[in-house]
């Protein structure tokens, strides 16, 4: 029977159009525009003005505190500005201009496709060549892989696991990623062990993806300690609790981070990103991104410069479709709907889903009738019915004391939910009310 995580869950129509498409290399942009806030935490602080020459891969913004990650540039050119844009959020935030002369690389980046499996370092050089390089979770929550691999005191790691699971539908970079880049994954994953000093290596893949699963496990025999655990299809697997729930059966604490455990967490993308960083000395400045829909001309998965106009990868897709309702950025579960289509790529930006109408358009929010569908999806464990009820009357106490701050916003909820009633929404807004609450207590102490 194949694993799965042990409360609620749902089942969403996969739709991966873009499965099986060989990863494209996105044309250069003619301008860049590279946000400062491209992780949790504090976002980077530029190192670089106006009129400054910099190439593919120079350091263009330096962390600015622990909880942070350095910025690369992608492409080479002279800084235009250092001012804001709209970013996939809504709103106004810092970024660097950069106008693109040529296809300039930082002469320390080896370009070549050569496999590098020996790796001499130490655990304290490697955590120091992946902070070097601005490596960040590339699973969506862009957490700063350093401070992830360096747990607090007290804390051990017994085990990493790997994210392979891509349960958000419609995306296929991760899946893509593994086909053609498995054996640079197994010596990323190598490298995670050693830099957290442990010998053993799960990594977890949904039974929907067979062809990755045979691949890995075949190549995955030439590396000791790593084993590929083939999961059942159950959203949302690729959320960090529950994924360590369904590979080694232990939940994580109510208001405990994942390390409780004993486990480290890191996406199948950020394992490549590692191998490039420590053995190919390339920071992180491009990824996989998947552009789809049910209306797109032809769904690709790309790999893209940070930077890039969301527009012209929906270009290289065959434009923009005439029914187009919304374009997301991320799945449909958890990704948020993007202002304009200008908004440029960022280190977390896993897909560009472009819905028609149809599915774009919300129904009718109807009345609560009390069916408990949400409890009972909710991977949490929380009760999104009243979570959602307090929100609307502002009870953000009572939300606190209702364990708002476990929620994932996975989308579980609002999807299961027969009267269409638009319960992530209120539970997104009183986290954060709730988040900020926090903030403010632990200022004043």
């Amino acid at each position: 029977m194949l694993k799965t995580f042990s409360i609620g869950g749902v089942h969403p129509h996969e739709n991966k159009l873009s499965a099986h498409q060989p990863i494209i290399t996105a044309d250069v942009p003619s301008k860049a525009v590279i946000l400062l806030g491209q992780h949790i935490g504090a976002p980077a602080k530029a190192i670089v003005s106006k009129g400054d020459v910099v190439k593919v891969g120079t350091v263009i913004a330096e962390a600015n505190g622990f909880v942070s990650a350095a910025i690369h540039s992608s492409v080479s050119g002279k800084v235009a500005k250092v001012d804001s844009i709209i970013d996939a959020s809504g709103y106004p935030k810092p970024a660097i201009f950069i106008d693109v002369e040529g296809d300039e690389w930082e002469e320390s980046i080896d370009r070549s496709k050569d496999l590098v499996k020996e790796c001499i370092l130490t655990p304290e050089e490697i955590i120091k060549k992946i902070t070097a390089a601005g490596i960040v979770g590339l699973g969506g929550a862009c957490f700063p892989t350093q401070v992830k691999l360096m747990p607090p005191p007290g804390s051990k790691a017994e085990c990493v696991i790997i994210n392979a699971v891509e349960c958000e539908p419609y995306l296929t970079a991760d899946h893509q990623l593994m086909l053609e880049h498995a054996e640079e994954i197994m010596v990323g994953v190598n490298l995670i062990m050693k830099a957290v000093k442990v010998n053993k290596a799960y990594i977890g893949i949904e039974n929907n993806k067979p062809d990755a699963i045979k691949l890995m496990t075949k190549v995955a025999a030439d590396y000791t300690g790593i084993s590929i655990v083939p999961l059942k299809v159950q959203y949302p697997q690729g959320g960090e609790k529950q994924l360590i729930d369904a590979v080694i059966s232990r939940q994580v604490p109510s208001g405990a981070l994942p390390i409780a455990t004993g486990a480290i967490v890191q996406n199948v993308g950020t394992a490549y990103a590692i191998y490039e960083a420590v053995q190919k000395n390339k920071p992180l400045f491009e990824r996989i991104i998947t552009v789809t829909g049910k209306s797109v001309k032809k769904p690709s998965n790309f790999l893209a410069r940070i930077g890039t106009p969301m527009q012209q990868l929906i270009d290289a897709c065959g434009g923009l479709p005439e029914d187009t309702g919304k374009i997301i950025g991320g799945g449909p579960m958890m990704g948020k709907a993007l202002v304009n289509a200008e908004v440029p790529m960022a280190k977390g930006s896993s897909g560009i889903l472009i819905m028609n109408d149809k599915e774009a358009k919300r129904g009718a929010a109807k009345s609560c009738i009390r069916c408990a569908k949400c409890v009972g999806a909710c991977p949490m464990g929380l009760e999104p019915y009243l979570l959602s009820t307090l929100a609307n009357k502002g009870d953000f106490e009572r939300m606190e004391r209702e364990n708002i701050m476990d929620c994932i916003e996975c989308g579980s909820c609002q999807f299961t939910c027969p009267a269409q009633l638009p319960l992530l929404d209120y539970c997104r807004l009183g986290k954060a009310k709730v988040g900020a609450m926090i903030r403010s207590r632990q200022v004043k102490k």
